[in-house]
């Protein structure tokens, strides 16, 4: 092996750089500190055989009469200046990415940029002994052509300089970008790409990024705003309107306590009025879900308080219904009786009310009777391992009580009015005979139930107790 590299340094050395090459690619991502130490020793051993050949990489190759070998000294030369620009970029960016990380590969790839044209320049002076300074100015009326045609492109490049100075936003923040909303996936020397919510990617120009205005969802971390604007008749009360929509409100678990949600009148006019409900979520992710929910809960509490949405229709006379009626119409396990069944069944519920804080079904009692949920918001409460938890909240049309009227047990749950509450009571002894007599309605009630218990029983179940990993770091403070 030592005879080869004393024999044949040229060819040694021109091997050196294809198994740099060949290394550089068959080395894993996961082992980018083996790889930049390969190519640091394979530039010290190439370095080490040019200059133990007379081989100066500041001066031209020294075999002016033999051609062939005075090409391949010449471009050994010209190969250590590009072999150095890339091994000190590779050096600089491990450096960067321990500091400052993804955020500036951008500022990387610039400097980059400028070290391997400091590099062959300096393989025209020393190596090709061209004249500098001609080259220089001929590259400089040559730069302010290629400057003027990709003027746009180099706005694009400050731009994302700017950017990645000031970071209005990094990788991974959720933004908007003159209306355009996603998450960043990369930003780089040209522009910033961002996957929408529909899945889809968006290329924005840095140098529109840097001019429009930028709204980041991100910061403060852990907290994002959603909000829904209904419209409804001018004719409605504003106090019934605000206190049913502060219902709604209570009954989305996912919006944070802090800061508080609110409800607010954004506009008012003879065509109707436009009521918004506003919080935050702790995560993105929950924004179209809370959103929808927040949609549902607040048609359902404005249509309990008698306020309807606005619609092309109104101006038509509305069909007047009973509250009881009006459930049965609206309640999936009951929408199918048929008109005058309906009719009777709401004949047959009584309206009872219950304070905020008051307990409507306790865990384990098995009830006799059916509740139908009126108006306000009802917990639900669960038991893991002695302690209580909320694991979900009730509205308008919900039923209470199915257990005890389909098999006579009871749900391991505590259901307790967060609002004020109105329910419609159904006696088991009415009710009993209308679920063996219509198998649809019982079949409704019955897939409630099991999915109740279901969901009850996998919320409760203790979790499976994860070992800690023990290192050896633990083992030696263990015998310690």
């Amino acid at each position: 092996m030592l005879s080869l590299l004393t024999e044949h340094p040229l060819f040694c050395a021109f091997i050196l750089i294809l198994l740099d090459l060949g290394l550089w690619r068959l080395i894993s991502s996961h082992g980018s500190e083996w790889k930049l130490l390969v190519r640091v020793l394979i530039f010290a051993v190439f370095s080490l055989l040019l200059f133990n050949e007379g081989l100066n990489p500041m001066e031209p190759a020294p075999w002016a009469d033999n051609v062939p070998l005075h090409l391949a000294a010449t471009g050994l030369q010209i190969g250590w200046w590009l072999f150095g620009a890339r091994t000190l970029t590779v050096l600089i960016g491990a450096v960067m990415m321990q500091r400052v990380g993804h955020t500036g590969r951008l500022l990387q790839d610039l400097l980059g940029a400028v070290i391997f044209l400091i590099a062959i320049i300096a393989a025209l002076a020393y190596v090709l002994d061209l004249p500098v300074k001609g080259v220089l100015a001929t590259s400089g009326a040559l730069a302010i052509i290629v400057g003027l045609a990709l003027q746009s492109t180099l706005s694009d490049v400050f731009s994302g300089i700017v950017l990645n100075t000031t970071k209005p936003y990094q990788l991974d923040d959720w933004i908007s970008i003159d209306g355009t909303e996603g998450r960043v996936t990369d930003i780089d020397w040209r522009a910033t790409r961002l996957q929408t919510s529909q899945g889809s990617m968006a290329v924005i120009p840095n140098s529109l990024a840097a001019k429009a205005k930028i709204i980041n969802f991100s910061r403060p971390s852990n907290m994002f705003g959603v909000s829904v604007s209904v419209q409804v008749s001018p004719n409605a009360r504003p106090h019934s309107v605000i206190d049913a929509l502060e219902r709604a409100m209570q009954g989305c678990r996912q919006l944070l306590d802090t800061p508080a949600p609110s409800v607010a009148l954004k506009s008012s006019g003879s065509s109707g009025a436009e009521y918004e409900i506003s919080g935050f979520v702790a995560s993105m992710s929950e924004k179209r879900l809370v959103r929808n929910q927040l949609f549902d809960l607040a048609y359902r509490h404005l249509q309990a308080s008698g306020v309807n949405l606005l619609s092309s229709n109104e101006g038509d006379a509305p069909t007047h219904s009973s509250r009881p009626r009006a459930l049965l119409d609206s309640s999936p396990i009951f929408s199918t009786l048929r008109q005058e069944e309906k009719d009777t069944f709401s004949q047959n519920m009584v309206l009872q009310t219950f304070r905020a804080g008051e307990v409507i079904l306790a865990g384990g009692e098995v009830s006799d009777h059916l509740f139908i949920v009126e108006s306000g918001v009802v917990s639900v409460t669960l038991k893991r391992n002695g302690t209580p938890f909320e694991s979900g909240r009730m509205g308008p049309g919900e039923v209470i009580g199915e257990a005890g009227i389909l098999a006579d047990t009871s749900l391991p749950a505590d259901f307790t009015a967060k609002t004020f509450c109105a329910l419609y009571r159904i006696e088991k002894s009415y009710l009993k005979p209308c679920l063996d007599a219509r198998r649809d309605i019982n079949d409704a009630m019955t897939a409630l139930f099991d999915y109740r218990l279901h969901k009850a029983q996998s919320l409760t179940e203790e979790a499976p107790v994860v070992a800690p990993k023990r290192g050896f770091l633990q083992w030696l403070r263990s015998r310690a």
